[in-house]
């Protein structure tokens, strides 16, 4: 199993402080010889509806040398995730969790915006300096 993400305990406080049960950590995510696993797993009630709302967050802090190379590795890594959900019939939403000085300093850059708006890639933006969640964009 891989280490977790530096920001990794940050965004499943803030997650819980926003109304979230965190259900695993990680979820395991297998498909015949395949076997990965999705940092977070999460749900809470919608009062309205009394249905559950459940969620999958895939952690990144992005505090590498290269943002290029690192967007790249978690961009493949959220379409695998995405293939095998799918192909599992799992209906969770999947979300990249960053924090909000990385989407400030990179995902507001065009390229990454319209990388972002292609593939569809859902955020969840962290504040990690307060551990709140700042904003959610699908």
């Amino acid at each position: 199993m891989s280490a977790k993400d530096q920001i990794h305990e940050i965004v499943k406080q803030a997650l819980i402080e926003d109304g979230w049960t965190i259900t695993a950590d990680p979820y395991e995510l297998s498909y015949k010889e395949l076997s990965l696993a999705v940092d977070l797993a999460a749900e809470r009630l919608i009062e309205a509806t009394r249905n559950e709302e459940k969620i999958l967050v895939e952690v990144k802090s992005f505090l590498g040398r290269s943002f290029a190379k690192e967007f790249q590795g978690a961009l493949g890594q959220y379409q695998v995730y995405l293939g095998l959900l799918e192909a599992l019939n799992v209906t969770d939403t999947l979300y990249l969790a960053v924090s909000d000085v990385v989407y400030r300093r990179f995902f507001q850059q065009t390229a990454y915006q319209l990388l972002v708006e292609r593939f569809q890639i859902r955020l969840l933006i962290v504040d990690i300096e307060n551990g709140k969640v700042v904003s959610w964009i699908a």
